[in-house]
């Protein structure tokens, strides 16, 4: 039985966004080779053949890139792409929008079945927070593929 006295000790959540880019300095993404050109600048070459990565660009509403967060590594076969990780994201970058991203090692630039998955059930929770999905790329070292160009989003 607890007493007036006594104390509960919780946790402290604290949320933040800092950046040193101007708004009118950010990058804006306007179709998916725009989206493709900064991962490319942004992705490390030495992993593109060998690791799964899984990536998250934010975007405000005018679709400048707010930053891009590394969501996970994997093995050469997939990387685990956890969408309370992802949404935790966008709700910490104060996103309007997200394009997801991931490389296949392999080169294939067609997506899997849990890639076409994960991209409905991101697209779905984004409408209760009011997050647009508006692309998940597949990249390689050959090129890339966009769901949104497949109509898919």
């Amino acid at each position: 039985m607890e007493t007036q006295n006594e104390k509960h000790q919780v946790a402290e959540i604290q949320l933040s966004y800092k950046t040193k880019v101007k708004p009118s300095e950010r990058t804006k993404i306007t179709c998916s080779r725009d989206a493709y050109e900064v991962l490319q600048q942004t992705w490390d070459e030495s992993k593109l053949e060998f690791v799964e990565q899984f990536k998250v660009i934010l975007l405000n509403r005018a679709h400048r890139v707010l930053g891009i967060f590394e969501v996970s590594t994997g093995g050469v076969s997939g990387t685990v792409a956890d969408p309370k990780i992802i949404f935790g994201a966008a709700l910490k970058g104060v996103a309007s929008g997200i394009m997801l991203a991931h490389n296949h090692p392999s080169g294939n630039l067609l997506p899997s079945q849990s890639d076409i998955d994960l991209t409905r059930k991101i697209k779905e929770g984004g409408r209760f927070l009011e997050i647009q999905l508006l692309d998940h790329i597949i990249i390689t070292s050959e090129g890339y593929y966009s769901f949104a160009d497949q109509g898919f989003i």
